[in-house]
């Protein structure tokens, strides 16, 4: 059991400790110092991380995956949770003990990382435990304020029934292959499961499908971006998503390409997501609300990679790709939300191309990243998705994304149309120089990202699972 081989997760946890002790002694004027210290933890674990880079082992006994999926992930959870932290500061000024938000934050940004490196059974429900009693904490976060409340009771109460169903489905795995350890399963797991492991599968994705905002678990997802602190809404339908979709994209690769069970049975869900995601969001005029319903449909394309995984030789690098861009693009649009100062109705942003220019621009950009128009950080991940899918024998699967993404672009359409194109109904007030950085940061990735687009996709290609 090599400890430097969780070094990073060790940091992170270390930080979270020395940040929750120091939060309960500190005076109020002190508590947004947790956001430097947090950020500084961030940073030695990436540093840490980035040691790892170009590694393809199992190690801790075979329940820990070191690899090009594992480590880029975990690189990309830390980046999104950083920008997470940045924006906070200012949203929670008048909280008066707010530093062990910092905390929870890093403790579910571990347990997402834990999920993208997970090659156990038994690990997975650890991971996704932390990261759901975390996640629960930050969308409740604004104890006083009704629909916070809600979003974390609503979480709650379907993450429970939704990780009863894994834990049974890991249970069923478990008993009929006797094993739980991902490369012991990879060797044990017959060309055809029998039912009762076929059920256990099924559960097992069901219940992973929950952290990544996809149906049949998907409806905590809007409740979460519309009533959470705005800097966790950001966090949480980003970060979980990554672990999430790795740990499925690992999960599924243990089979055989031509078992006839478990691919059709994610290609569906990935038409359900998609589809509902993109249907509900259509007619939304709370803009965060808009944004949770958006992030239902691109887990709906991210589950595209999953179900070839085995058949498209690319099928990793594409979902990672497709995870940057994702990540970047909502980050931003929740930058954007929370330096006007949780502005949320569709209305309140007429005309703010006017009064507020750069937030327009950082807004269009995401959006349009997010519908994947080039040159722009989502286009790349979507191409590679449809390429990938296609080569793997599911264009249909790819047709039905394009003809979504373009159903897509009408409700983004909603809210930018009437910001460049109508009269801003009065002065449009802002949070401050933390949201500003982060605002102007992560719109700047957005199109960095899709300007290296080539660089990133030939940095990413060629990942292959361990073991």
């Amino acid at each position: 059991m090599p400890l430097g081989d969780v070094a990073p997760e060790i940091a992170l946890l270390l930080t979270a400790v020395a940040i929750l002790l120091a939060a309960g002694f500190a005076p109020r004027a002190w508590q947004w110092l947790g956001a430097p210290a947090a950020l500084a933890g961030i940073a030695l674990a990436a540093t840490l991380l980035a040691g790892q880079v170009g590694m393809r082992t199992l190690t801790f006994s075979g329940v820990w995956a070191i690899d090009g999926a594992s480590v880029w992930a975990r690189m990309l959870i830390l980046g999104a949770t950083a920008v997470a932290v940045v924006m906070t500061p200012p949203w929670l000024r008048t909280d008066r003990r707010h530093g062990e938000y910092y905390a929870i934050l890093l403790l579910s940004a571990l347990g997402a990382m834990a999920l993208a490196a997970a090659a156990d059974l038994l690990q997975l429900l650890i991971a996704v435990l932390l990261s759901s009693v975390t996640g629960y904490t930050l969308a409740a976060y604004h104890r006083d304020w009704g629909p916070s409340v809600e979003a974390g009771m609503k979480y709650f109460l379907i993450g429970a029934f939704a990780n009863a169903i894994l834990a049974i489905g890991v249970a069923l795995m478990v008993g009929t292959l006797q094993a739980t350890g991902f490369a012991e399963i990879a060797g044990a797991a017959p060309g055809a499961l029998s039912p009762l492991a076929l059920t256990g599968l099924a559960l097992t994705v069901a219940g992973v499908a929950f952290k990544l905002g996809a149906v049949p678990f998907h409806s905590w997802m809007p409740d979460v971006a519309e009533g959470a602190p705005a800097p966790a809404a950001a966090f949480l339908t980003v970060v979980p998503k990554i672990g999430a979709a790795v740990l499925l994209l690992r999960l599924v690769d243990l089979f055989p390409a031509d078992m006839a069970a478990i691919r059709p049975l994610v290609a569906l869900l990935a038409v359900a997501t998609m589809t509902l995601g993109n249907a509900a969001a259509l007619w939304q005029d709370d803009v965060r609300r808009m944004l949770g319903w958006s992030s239902v449909s691109q887990s709906g394309y991210a589950l595209m990679a999953v179900c070839v995984v085995g058949r498209a030789d690319e099928a990793a690098a594409a979902l990672l790709v497709f995870l940057l861009g994702y990540a970047v693009a909502n980050l931003a649009a929740f930058a954007v939300v929370t330096h006007l100062r949780g502005r949320t109705a569709r209305a309140d942003y007429a005309g703010l191309a006017g009064e507020r220019p750069l937030a327009a621009l950082v807004l269009v950009t995401s959006f349009l990243s997010l519908v994947g128009i080039p040159p722009l950080a989502g286009f790349i991940g979507k191409l590679a998705l449809f390429a990938v899918t296609i080569e793997g024998g599911y264009a249909w699967l790819a047709v039905v994304a394009v003809l979504n993404t373009v159903l897509s672009l009408y409700y983004y359409l909603r809210v930018l149309g009437p910001a460049y194109f109508a009269a801003a109904p009065g002065r449009v007030a802002t949070l401050g120089r933390w949201t500003l950085v982060a605002m102007a940061a992560s719109g700047a990735l957005v199109a960095g990202f899709g300007l290296a687009a080539e660089a990133s996709f030939a940095a990413l290609s060629g990942i292959r699972l361990a073991p």
